[in-house]
């Protein structure tokens, strides 16, 4: 299989199990009288929602460079990224209002239906999945370099972790009775702040790529090691970096003998490309700008 088709498989695998939690859940939730579980249901909808995005949009970004995109479709797949923290950012603040409208009722006075054992065991099963989808998805988006898989992978763990919180309080409040219903709810919030959390650290990498950040400083000063490592090349300066979806781009000046015939130059930058391309993938983007020695 292609980079593209393995992903897509990935994905289409969580699709289908998040589809079938959500059922779970929902049924659970209503059944069981717990808003804790009705949240979760909603969290995997999310799930859902955005295996659906990843699919489409990793299609996409696995097409070769066109006549209008000359450097390929590679942030196709950030912007998949980007769909899955917004979706996991929205049904994270859902899940938090929906808690605090229940803690509020509660603390009015009100009693709040306690959850049944259906829920629980929903909850549980849905931890023991989810953890196994975020194993699965997780070593696959590291072996395939794919920070969609990645972003992916973390909203399987978040929803682990919600269920968490949710076998929590609705364990808690089977087992110390109606006085602590509001366990389910306050539960609900927990998660949902936990959620917020995650999204925020999906979201802030899609922007710096979609708006052209640069690559890290410790890979910027790697590059200009690796370059100056060149024999016959000196002082590379002027480095501008960027990633494009799983490929990075570079552009970088360097200084050569003023002697040299332009033969010996293309040879000299034609090395830094291929060291740059070991190192950093075979289609990874370097443009080198030659200037003579002083």
């Amino acid at each position: 299989m292609t980079r593209e088709q393995e992903i897509s498989h990935v994905t289409l695998v969580g699709s289908v199990v998040n589809l079938l939690l959500v059922g779970l859940k929902a049924v659970a939730g209503v059944a069981g009288h717990s808003a804790a579980m009705v949240s979760d249901a909603v969290h995997s909808l999310s799930d859902f929602i955005t295996d659906i995005v990843v699919l489409v949009f990793v299609r996409v970004s696995g097409r070769p460079q066109d006549e209008g995109h000359d450097y390929g479709h590679g942030k196709y797949e950030t912007v998949a990224t980007l769909f899955i923290g917004l979706a996991l950012a929205a049904a994270a603040v859902g899940i938090v209002v929906s808690g605090a409208i229940k803690l509020a009722t509660w603390l009015q006075g009100e009693d709040l239906p306690a959850p049944g054992k259906f829920a629980l065991w929903a909850a549980l099963v849905s931890i023991v999945t989810k953890e196994l989808l975020y194993q699965y998805t997780r070593i696959k988006g590291k072996r395939l370099d794919s920070p969609a898989l990645r972003a992916n992978a973390w909203h399987h763990r978040s929803d682990a972790l919600s269920s968490i919180g949710a076998a929590i309080g609705i364990g808690g409040a089977i087992l110390l009775g109606n006085r602590w219903t509001v366990l389910d709810p306050l539960a609900s919030i927990v998660v949902g702040a936990m959620l917020v959390k995650v999204a925020w650290d999906l979201l802030g990498p899609s922007f710096g790529e979609l708006t052209d950040s640069s690559l890290p400083a410790d890979t910027e000063k790697e590059m200009l090691r690796l370059i100056a490592d060149v024999p016959g090349v000196s002082d590379p300066h002027n480095l501008r970096t960027r990633r494009i979806g799983k490929l990075i781009a570079a552009e970088v000046h360097i200084r050569l003998d003023g002697q040299m015939t332009l033969e010996q130059a293309h040879e000299k930058a034609s090395e830094v490309e291929r060291r740059f391309r070991e190192r950093f993938g075979a289609e990874s983007h370097i443009i080198i700008h030659m200037e003579p020695e002083k």
